[in-house]
């Protein structure tokens, strides 16, 4: 971890983020964000991009939930995006995490995983043993992952949901909350109840 950062995004998410840092004996050294709600979050002044040389800035942390924007600042900002873990968090040496993914409190990771980059491995959540989980996905809190399941870029996965061993998820898929997922999903569906039934489908304009 980093001894000092920048956040971009002045959202809930980001509050987690800092409690994260904070949690972690980590300086935050600004908090970005052009459309703020309010002057600070958690007693950091939020400043504005034009406040910034955005040419580079440094270390970095995208705090923002919303997996297409992640996607999109992570390709247009010059930064040195690094990873935050709650020191709650169990996750075995064998997990590999890529640049500017969090982790959040009570997450367990087993042997074998693999974690792409901007993603949010959300509170309580559980993720077994040989996972891949590609880019700028959000695992939300309470969802159970069994052994061997793969992840698409950008897919969401709802509050609770469970998803059992081996299924493949497409890419930018939705998967509602308290979701059972026994069978593999495509890309771009979204997919409620037990079990879960695709209802429709996203956007492809990704």
């Amino acid at each position: 971890m980093e001894n000092s950062i920048t956040l971009y995004g002045a959202s809930g998410h980001g509050k987690v983020i800092i409690d994260i840092l904070n949690s972690s004996g980590i300086m935050i050294k600004s908090v970005i964000d052009d459309n703020p709600k309010a002057k600070s979050i958690l007693g950091i002044p939020i400043a504005k991009t034009s406040d910034f040389d955005m040419s580079s800035l440094g270390k970095t942390i995208i705090s923002i939930g919303n997996n297409k924007v992640r996607k999109k600042l992570s390709n247009a900002l010059n930064a040195d995006f690094i990873i935050a873990i709650h020191p709650s968090a169990v996750i075995s040496s064998f997990t590999r995490i890529g640049e500017g993914s969090v982790v959040m409190a009570g997450v367990a990771i087993n042997p074998d995983v693999t974690i792409g980059k901007h993603c949010i491995i959300n509170t309580n959540s559980i993720i077994e043993h040989d996972a891949l989980i590609s880019d700028f996905v959000h695992i939300c809190p309470g969802v159970s992952l069994a052994g061997n399941v793969t992840i698409g870029e950008g897919t969401q996965v709802g509050i609770g949901a469970t998803i059992i061993q081996g299924i493949s998820i497409g890419k930018w898929v939705t998967i509602g909350a308290g979701a059972v997922i026994i069978n593999d999903i495509s890309d771009y569906a979204v997919v409620v109840g037990n079990p879960g039934k695709i209802i429709k489908y996203n956007s492809i304009n990704e």
